[in-house]
């Protein structure tokens, strides 16, 4: 859909404008069933229900990986996953949740995690796709055990900005640049999909290390299956809401500064690879990450 420049230059007004705004925490997520919100898409036998519909398991062996998307299609909005990881010996294999749309320059929103040797630190990649390109690849080691336990990952995408989030602290925050020539997700409407699949011709130190399958099977679980988006066809090229949703408000529209210095943290702390610092890739910095604070 062709937009004019006269909108475009009033939001990055506005996008400047609002950068004082207070924000807060994303609402509370609500856990349904699977069922409410997500379907298989394939090998059904292995995927496994319990818990009422509550949770599914993915089961990955070296047959075959299995996943699930969404019912809908959505044009912004509020995602979320419970996830507790496989445990033990993963390299290779890669847990993934992401939003994603269908045609040729496809818009994309990643979570990876990528499996590791027993006893080395988890690795989370993020990435986003705009019209078809990507190549925007951050990876951060997480604070946490991820397959002790239940962690939530989440993702808020408005209008102003993607932000993902890990048990509601911010990793990662993608702003609309379009004014800087960066085109921006606004007008694909995205399903949300998980899998679970060998990947060890590249996920762990670039395919060095391959998966053992003395481990399998390997066992990724979910609970939550929150959706709170604008939910839209696939030829949809606006958001009917648009405006009138509460992560469409003032105080969704940019972290704060409690927000920003959780952020730093996980730059200082805990990033392993950020393609804005990056200058063999990339020797001229791409241009959203100023806007990003990934400078």
């Amino acid at each position: 859909m062709a937009v004019s420049s006269t909108p475009w230059a009033l939001i990055a007004l506005f996008l400047i404008a609002s950068s004082t705004v207070m924000a807060i925490p994303p609402r509370k997520a609500i856990d349904v069933p699977f069922g409410r919100n997500y379907v298989p898409t394939w090998a059904f036998d292995h995927q496994k229900l319990l818990n009422g519909g509550s949770e599914l398991q993915l089961i990955l062996d070296k047959y075959t990986g299995t996943g699930f998307q969404s019912k809908g299609s959505y044009l912004f909005g509020h995602f979320s996953m419970h996830i507790k990881l496989p445990a033990g010996d993963t390299a290779g294999v890669v847990t993934a949740f992401y939003l994603s749309s269908t045609n040729n320059e496809h818009d994309e929103i990643d979570f990876e995690f990528l499996g590791n040797r027993t006893g080395q630190p988890a690795i989370l990649q993020t990435n986003v796709f705009t019209g078809g390109k990507g190549n925007r690849e951050q990876r951060i080691y997480l604070w946490f055990d991820p397959s002790k336990a239940y962690h939530t990952y989440s993702v808020l995408w408005n209008l102003y900005q993607i932000v993902f989030f890990v048990d509601n602290i911010p990793i990662r925050v993608f702003k609309n640049a379009k004014d800087l020539g960066v085109r921006f997700p606004f007008n694909q409407p995205m399903k949300l999909y998980s899998s679970l699949w060998n990947a060890d011709d590249w996920a762990t130190r670039g395919g060095l290390e391959k998966t053992n399958w003395a481990n399998a099977p390997f066992i990724a679980s979910y609970r939550g299956f929150h959706i709170d988006g604008c939910q839209a066809s696939v030829e949809a090229k606006y958001c009917a809401t648009q405006g009138r949703m509460w992560w469409d408000q003032n105080e969704f529209r940019d972290l704060d500064a409690e927000q920003y210095r959780r952020l730093k943290w996980v730059r200082m702390k805990w990033t392993i690879y950020n393609y804005c610092t990056d200058r063999t890739r990339f020797p001229v910095m791409p241009a959203e990450c100023k806007r990003d604070r990934d400078a």
